[in-house]
């Protein structure tokens, strides 16, 4: 199935769209997951603390937030990215925009796919995933 790109609030365009859908389910399938309905929206950062506020009571800004609709190993989802965000993040970290953008977009597709950050741990296996997979999307 198709991955969607949506644009909330803000003026953005995402290059090597086409890559980049291939790409997620790539990772999907190399999880032992099935891609079913994915949609990605970009947005601001008012707009994805509206969503936060709403949705997960939370007053505080963030890069993503993921809402899983999956059944059983079809993944189905909305993220939702600030792209404002992203780009701090990069300028913050130092690294190219896109690649923050990419390991954001990945972040969530692990956590669909299973894995969890909340332990050192996870953290460190799925930062180690996350570069992984980077290291496979040839833009």
């Amino acid at each position: 199935m198709p991955v969607y790109f949506h644009l909330e609030n803000i003026n953005f365009i995402l290059s090597n769209k086409s890559k980049i859908s291939n790409w997620i389910k790539e990772v999907i399938l190399d999880n032992n997951k099935r891609s079913s309905n994915i949609n990605i929206i970009f947005c601001n950062d008012d707009y994805l603390l509206n969503v936060n506020k709403k949705h997960l009571n939370h007053n505080y800004y963030t890069d993503i937030i993921t809402f899983d609709n999956s059944v059983s190993t079809d993944i189905s989802a909305d993220l939702f990215i600030s792209i404002e965000r992203v780009k701090d993040n990069a300028n913050r970290l130092k690294v190219n925009f896109n690649t923050e953008l990419h390991r954001v977009i990945i972040h969530g597709i692990l956590h669909l796919c299973g894995y969890n950050d909340k332990l050192e741990k996870e953290k460190t296996q799925m930062r180690s995933l996350e570069n992984k997979y980077l290291t496979k999307l040839k833009i």
